[in-house]
């Protein structure tokens, strides 16, 4: 495919979010996290899908993500047991998820997990479209700390994120 078959998304994609980092224990990667000046942005424990997430926000803006299963059975055990830590996926904001996955999809870039909601939506871009990289396509109402939640809240479990 050449550049020119890609689907333009740049009336779509706002900015570049975030990557987003899976780890065994969020608290062995603060230190990294500190280090690089990120300050707590959000975050929350996502009961259904088993795993807890917590964003800093990184000096110039961009924010790095913390991944870590809850327990078994979640997609994050698989990842770590056959890839290790590391590297899970980057994320554009976008205007429109439906439209910018029929784009991609049309193009035969292979997309996965569409997820619609009011407070987050999303879809990915499999690795195998993206040169070995999951890209996450995410829509989402504007704010700074979504729920309100502290560092604290979202270490102790005190956090919940129904989406």
């Amino acid at each position: 495919m050449t550049p020119g078959n890609w689907p333009g998304l740049d009336d779509l994609v706002e900015s570049f979010d975030h990557f987003a980092i899976a780890v065994d224990a969020i608290e062995s990667a603060l230190p990294m996290v500190t280090g690089l000046g990120g300050t707590f942005h959000q975050g929350a424990d996502h009961v259904r899908n088993r795993f807890r997430w917590i964003q800093f926000r990184l000096p110039g803006g961009a924010c790095l993500e913390l991944l870590q299963p809850l327990g078994g059975g979640s997609f994050l055990n698989r990842f770590l047991e056959t890839r290790g830590e590391g590297l899970h996926h980057i994320t554009f904001r976008v205007r429109d998820i439906e439209q910018a996955q029929a784009r991609f999809s049309h193009t035969g870039l292979v997309t996965t997990g569409l997820h619609l909601h009011p407070d987050w939506s999303e879809v990915f871009v499999h690795p195998k479209s993206g040169h070995g990289v999951l890209i996450q396509l995410a829509a989402w109402p504007e704010s700074e700390n979504w729920r309100g939640y502290t560092l604290e809240d979202v270490m102790s479990g005190r956090s919940v994120d129904d989406t």
